[in-house]
Parts: C-alpha cells; structure tokens; sequence
C-alpha cells in the first residue's frame, strides 16, 4: 500500500506543528503544502522544526495549484476558527475529491451554530465521497469528549461541570488576536459588546455536541467573558501583554438541556500563566451515578494536543463513510505509534 498522502494548508504555528509530528510517523508522507504571499514558491523546511535532511523537498504552493483531484488522501485545514469563513477552502477541498480535517473550532460541531452551512458540507462530502471533520484540543476533546467519554460508566448524569485552565502561549498570531492580547481593558470590553471579540471559540459547538452525543437537544444556552488583566509583561511566542493591559479572557457559559440538566463550562485561558502563580489543569466533574471528579494538572498543553488531535484522526477520517462527522461519529481518538497505513481500510485509500 501506498503511504497515506496529506497536504497541508496554512504552515503557521498548527500547520507548522502538525508537519512536524507527521514526519515523525510511519507510513505517512506529506505530499503538499498550500500558503499564500511571500511562502509561495519556499520550501516546507523553511517554517517548521524539523530539518529536511535526504526528504524530498515539498514547495508551498497556492491551494488551486496543489489540491487536486488525486492529489492526497487527506487534507489538513490549518487557517480558520469559523465555519463560515473556512466554508469556501472546506468546499473547495470537498470538490477535488478528497477527505479533509479542520482545525476551525466552530468545525467541532458547526450544526450548533451554523446549521444550514453543516447541511451543505454533508451534502457536499457525500456527493464526492469523501469526509471532513473539525477537531483539536479543545474543542474536540477536553471539554467534551472526554466528558462524553466519563459519562459511559454512569447509569444517569445530573449536572456536568466543564474546566480548563490554560496557557495560550503556544497558539499562533490569530489566536492572540481572537483572544485579545495585548489590548485595552477599554478596547476588550468594546470589542466584546459589539461582538468583535472573539475569546474562545467553541463553547456552543462543546455543549451541542455532548447534548447530542447525550441523546438530548440544548433548550438554553448562554455565554460571557471578561478581561484577564495583567500586573506585569507577558511574554510568548506570538503575544505580547504590557503590565494593565489583557493577557487573556475568563470565559464562562451556562446551559440547560433538554431534560433540564445543567453544564457549566468554565475556561479562563491566558498567555504565561505560570508567571503569575496560575496553575493549570483539566477538570470533568459531573454529578451522577456513581459522580466523577477528575482532574489533569498541569493542562494538556493547548497547541501540541491540538496538533495532536488532527493528526491522529487521520485513519478515522478516512475510513469514514462520507459526509460531515463529529467526534462523537467516529472510533475513540489514540496516537499513531506503529505504521500508519495498517490503520487504513485498502478501499478506503484516495491514492492507492
């Protein structure tokens, strides 16, 4: 069999990570990079980590040049958060013929907010036989998953509490803009009560998708943020938070299923947590029969876990029926630790 085939689009710091971890694996080669500007016409080598040594040069290409019919098993969408905005690259992705994961948080579970453009990305996909999935760390695992994932040793399930306490220091520049760092304590709350504030992107997506995965529909659903304000400078790689100004946002939403259950989400994400004495961590307590408590300190980190996420979802995409799926459609995440494509269904390959 072939190696499984990936092109990647958008080489920035998810892209640029999942490149990385692919070269390390087995059975699996990436056959192409789609960018734009001043990387066109560059080599791959040149963004990430890992050194070409005797590999094949792979030169970043536009998307219409690179993804084609044929041309991979799988694509990697590294350049949104939003359904709608990655909609065109999703759709154009779709219409090659080939499978795509997306990093695009609102991905996770686009029904939740974007129903009718989830419809046509099912259509889509099914019509060209091919699957697309949104995934990462979170959402996609942390704070629902594996909530989803703790719910099945339970006989009923009362009241669920989602937590993560986070470092975004490892997230690229869109982030540190969606997450507002380095603004105004004046300029965040602007930017959020004229909703130009993005904060994290997902919590409707989350709670959609455990309520379905629940058996239960979302009967109320709201959501709020506030300013983390800094005492001192912060300092990551693609951010930057001056003493008074935002090194990140506390959000917070609140719903009610459809049988009346309750699910607090909490999630208070910032830029170098450690420097200021926060300690992060994961938490899933849902009260029930029997009720679990569980916690995961410190976090796992947010970039590596969401490079991670869409890497190792490379097997389940592929050897999924066709047509736009959730995590809760597809067999339990794991990593790809022996030879990729013993994890490939033979008719399930674009390239063979």
């Amino acid at each position: 069999m072939e190696n499984v085939k990936v092109i990647i689009w958008g080489l920035g710091a998810m892209g640029g990570g999942m490149a990385d971890m692919i070269l390390q694996k087995k059975g699996i080669e990436i056959v192409g990079v789609a960018g734009r500007g001043k990387k066109i016409g560059t080599s791959m080598y040149d963004y990430i980590k890992t050194e070409r040594g005797d590999r094949p040069d792979v030169i970043i290409q536009a998307a219409e040049d690179v993804i084609k019919p044929g041309a991979a098993d799988i694509v990697l969408l590294c350049t949104d958060s939003f359904t709608k905005n990655a909609f065109p690259r999703l759709k154009f992705i779709l219409e090659q013929g080939i499978n795509v994961i997306t990093s695009a948080e609102e991905m996770c579970y686009p029904a939740a907010q974007n129903p009718e453009l989830a419809k046509e990305l099912d259509e889509l996909a099914k019509a060209n036989g091919v699957s697309v999935l949104g995934t990462g760390i979170n959402p996609g695992h942390i704070m629902d998953s594996l909530v989803l994932i703790m719910t099945g040793c339970m006989v009923d399930v009362e009241e669920i509490t989602s937590r993560r306490v986070n470092s975004l220091s490892p997230f690229g520049p869109a982030v540190m803009e969606e997450q507002g760092i380095g603004i105004s304590v004046e300029e965040f709350l602007a930017r959020r009560d004229n909703h130009t504030m993005a904060g994290h992107v997902g919590f409707a997506e989350s709670v959609g998708m455990m309520a379905a995965g629940l058996g239960l529909e979302v009967a109320d659903f709201k959501q709020g943020m506030e300013p983390i304000v800094t005492d001192v400078d912060r300092k990551s790689p693609y951010g930057f938070a001056a003493a008074g100004t935002c090194a990140g946002v506390a959000m917070k939403a609140e719903a009610v299923l459809s049988n009346g259950m309750k699910v607090h989400m909490d999630h208070p994400q910032q830029i170098e947590p450690e420097q200021v004495g926060v300690t992060t961590g994961d938490y899933v307590i849902i009260k029930g029969t029997p009720s679990v408590n569980m916690l995961n300190s410190p976090e796992v980190e947010g970039g590596l876990g969401t490079i991670a996420m869409c890497v190792n979802m490379i097997p389940q995409v592929i050897n999924a029926d066709p047509g736009l799926v959730t995590m809760i459609d597809l067999p339990l995440p794991r990593a790809l630790m022996g030879d990729v494509r013993n994890r490939i269904k033979e008719d399930k390959k674009i390239v063979k």
